[in-house]
C-alpha cells in the first residue's frame, strides 16, 4: 500500500509519539509498503533517515495536559495537505492524535482516502474538548478504523467518541534495544549505580520528584546512586536549580542525545526510573528499558500498568511520593540480584511489544479500513 502517516510529533522533536511513528514507518517500509510521513517544519535537525518526509507549515509548542504539545501553524495548511495526499496517491491515511489541532484535524477534514487514526492520549474531560466536541465528533465519525494504544487511551477517547476501537499497544524494537548493547564506558564507574531517566522534561514526567528524592536516596545508599537524565525542554534550567548542593555531584543532565545513541544510554543505566505523575497512556520508555534488560522502577499509574505488572517485571511507587521514590530506588541500588530478576522478567515482557507483532495488527486495520471505504462507496455492507 501507499501509506501516508500524519503526525505533528516527529524528529527533531523527541517523544513517545515520534518514536512510535518512526518505528511504524520503518517496519511498514520493510514489508514493502510505500510510506510518507506528513508533518510540520522545525527550525533545525529535520531528518527522516530512510523514511520519506513531507513537511507542511511550522511547528510550535503549546502547553496542554501538563506537557508541551506540538501545534502546526502556517498559511494554506488544508490546501497543502489535500495536494500532498493527491500527489502521493495514497491508499490509506493514518493520523496520530486525531483530535489534536491543527495538522491531524485538518488532515481528516480534507482526506478523501481510507482513514485510520491512533489515539495516544489519556486523561479526563477538558474545556477545549467540551468546546469543540460537535466538530471533533463529526471528524472522528469519518474514520474507517480506530486504534487506541492502551485501555486507558481507549477509555479517554470514548468519553467523547464512543465506538469500536482496536487496542494495539505501542511497539518496541527488541533488536535495537537489547541487553547486549555496549554502555558508554566513561559513565561506568564501580563506585556508582546509575539510575537512568529518559523523556522530555515536561511537568507530568516527574523529574522534579526524582531530583527531590536524591538527598534521601544518597543518604540511604552512602552516596552510591547516580542519576542520569536524558531529555530536554525549556524547563531544564528550572529543574536543574532544584538539585540540592548535596546531590549535585550525583545528578547529571545530558540533554537531547542522538537517537542512534539511545540504546547505549539504556545499557549505561543499571536501572531505569520513570516517576510520571499521570496522564500517560502507555510508557514507551518502559518498554524500551525492559527490552534493553534494565530493571524498571516507575510510578503506579493506569497507563504504566498496561506495560508492567508491579512486583513481577517492575517495582512501583505512588506517583508524586518523593520519599517512596527514594526508598524504592535505594532498595534496588543495594540489591543487584533483585535488579537482575526484574531485568530478565522485563525482557520477556518486552517481547510482547515487538514491532512485527504490532504491525501485523495495524496492517489488518488498514485492510479493514480500505474494505470499509470501498463498501461505503458501493453501498454494500463492509462485512
Amino acid at each position: 500500500m501507499k501509506v501516508g502517516i500524519v503526525t505533528q510529533s516527529y524528529y527533531p522533536r523527541y517523544g513517545g509519539v515520534t518514536e512510535h511513528v518512526h518505528a511504524l514507518a520503518l517496519e511498514l517500509r520493510r514489508r514493502g509498503h510505500d510510506v510518507t510521513i506528513l508533518t510540520s517544519r522545525f527550525r533545525k535537525g529535520e531528518t527522516g533517515g530512510a523514511i520519506r518526509v513531507r513537511r507542511i507549515g511550522y511547528n510550535m509548542l503549546v502547553p496542554f495536559n501538563r506537557a508541551f504539545v506540538d501545534f502546526t501553524v502556517g498559511w494554506g495548511l488544508k490546501g497543502q495537505l489535500k495536494r500532498a495526499m493527491r500527489e502521493l496517491d495514497l491508499d490509506v491515511v493514518h493520523v496520530h492524535c486525531p483530535t489534536a489541532p491543527s495538522l491531524p484535524v485538518l488532515a481528516i477534514d480534507v482526506c478523501d482516502r481510507p482513514l485510520v487514526a491512533t489515539f495516544h492520549s489519556t486523561g479526563g474531560r477538558t474545556a477545549m474538548q467540551d468546546l469543540f466536541a460537535p466538530l471533533l465528533s463529526r471528524l472522528v465519525s469519518r474514520l474507517d478504523g480506530r486504534i487506541a494504544v492502551s485501555e486507558t487511551a481507549k477509555a479517554t477517547a470514548e468519553i467523547y467518541h464512543p465506538g469500536r476501537y482496536e487496542v494495539i499497544p505501542n511497539g518496541v524494537d527488541v533488536d535495537r534495544f537489547h541487553p547486549l548493547n555496549a554502555p558508554f564506558p566513561e559513565w561506568r564507574d564501580p563506585a556508582f549505580v546509575n539510575i537512568l531517566f529518559v523523556g522530555r522534561l515536561d511537568p507530568r514526567k516527574g523529574v522534579h520528584d526524582m531530583v527531590a528524592a536524591m538527598p534521601e536516596l544518597l543518604e540511604r545508599t552512602d552516596g552510591r546512586a547516580r542519576l542520569l537524565v536524558v531529555g530536554d525542554s525549556y524547563l531544564r534550567p528550572q529543574i536543574e536549580a532544584l538539585v540540592s548542593s548535596a546531590a549535585r555531584r550525583n545528578v547529571h543532565f545530558l540533554g537531547h542525545v542522538p537517537s542512534a545513541d539511545l540504546p547505549r544510554w539504556y545499557a549505561t543505566g543499571d536501572l531505569f526510573c520513570s516517576p510520571a505523575t499521570g496522564n500517560e497512556s502507555f510508557g514507551i520508555v518502559l518498554a524500551e528499558a525492559m527490552a534493553a534488560g534494565r530493571a524498571v522502577a516507575c510510578s503506579d499509574i493506569p497507563g504504566y500498568r498496561c506495560v508492567v505488572t508491579p512486583g513481577r517485571d517492575a517495582v512501583c511507587f505512588p506517583p508524586g511520593d518523593v520519599r517512596a521514590i527514594a526508598r524504592t530506588l535505594a532498595q534496588l541500588v543495594d540489591d543487584p540480584e533483585r535488579r537482575g530478576v526484574l531485568a530478565e522478567a522485563g525482557r520477556r515482557r518486552a517481547l510482547d511489544f515487538a514491532w512485527p507483532r504490532v504491525v501485523d495488527r495495524i496492517e489488518n486495520v488498514y485492510r479493514e479500513a480500505v474494505g470499509h471505504r470501498r463498501a461505503a462507496l458501493t453501498g454494500h455492507s463492509a462485512a
